[in-house]
């Protein structure tokens, strides 16, 4: 189960020691996005997979940068409302932003996600529309070769019924036919957001629908950005597996998750990756257990 981990890269500081000392610990995945770590998570990363280049790395599209901002109204990407919201999926705009990625990571991204597109959408119609011209700029990516797969980075869309995997599944088919290169899913898994392994031990949800597509899942946030450490008591600790620290009890439920591809997690030191990596290397708890979690924090 080791290498289900992945770096993230949201809250991080320093973000070359960050994933530095994630890869040394054999993480094998970077997870960022051109919004993060003040406008400044990209660039940092080329040099590490220069050094790792079996490293995958996926960034993502949606939110601007202020760092880029004047860039993109200068380009002519980004006009009005959209750059007052911070937030824009028009198709020039991610084609801008797509070639920018290409240029500070150095090489084409194994994924970009289309970042939380349920932000400012009203309605299930206004977000598919959104996600049909985002989804045909990045086919076009794809074709061209700035990048090898796509996917939806979602805070909210799934878990509020905005849209589904099958939605987007079924999407990405009327855009690019049957060889489109939607590949993954990224959304929160964490004890505090438990309704997604509740859904898939039920036979259901959308872990379930994206095992039947064949479509990865990356989950975020599964120690809340660290403020769920502060929740976890010694009882819930010993509950969860009386051998592990606080961290990696938390860890151990979304890392045990059915479905799940890469657990994102942000660290930023040899030994928290060290405490994760030992999560990791254990058996996934046993789906029975996972009940019995559910039953007692609920979703």
């Amino acid at each position: 189960m080791s290498g289900i981990l992945a770096a993230g890269t949201h809250r991080c500081n320093n973000v070359s020691a960050a994933v530095s000392a994630a890869v040394d610990a054999g993480v094998k995945w970077i997870d960022t996005a051109p919004n993060y770590a003040r406008g400044m998570a990209e660039a940092p990363l080329r040099a590490v997979l220069v050094r790792h280049p079996s490293v995958g790395v996926s960034t993502k599209v949606g939110f601007v940068p202020v760092a880029d901002r004047r860039a993109a109204i200068n380009a002519r990407v980004l006009f009005g409302e959209q750059s007052r919201r911070g937030h824009c999926l028009s198709r020039q705009y991610i084609a801008w932003q797509v070639d920018l990625s290409h240029a500070r990571l150095g090489r084409a991204p194994d994924l970009v996600f289309v970042h939380n597109p349920e932000n400012g959408a009203s309605t299930r119609e206004e977000v598919l529309r959104a996600l049909t011209s985002a989804f045909e700029e990045m086919e076009t990516a794809a074709n061209t070769g700035l990048l090898h797969g796509y996917g939806v980075a979602t805070w909210t869309g799934l878990s509020s019924g905005m849209f589904t995997v099958s939605d987007l599944v079924s999407l990405a088919q009327r855009v690019g036919g049957w060889r489109h290169h939607f590949h993954a899913v990224q959304t929160p898994l964490s004890l505090v957001h438990l309704g997604l392994v509740a859904e898939t031990l039920r036979g259901g949800g959308p872990l379930q629908q994206a095992r039947e597509a064949g479509i990865r899942v990356f989950t975020s946030a599964p120690l809340c950005g660290g403020d769920l450490l502060g929740m976890m008591t010694p009882e819930l600790v010993h509950f969860i597996d009386p051998s592990a620290t606080p961290a990696q009890a938390a860890l151990r439920v979304a890392l045990s998750a059915p479905g799940v591809s890469r657990v994102l997690l942000s660290a930023s030191t040899a030994a928290h990756w060290a405490d994760a990596v030992g999560a990791a290397a254990r058996e996934p708890l046993p789906l029975e257990h996972l009940r019995r979690i559910i039953d007692v924090l609920g979703t």
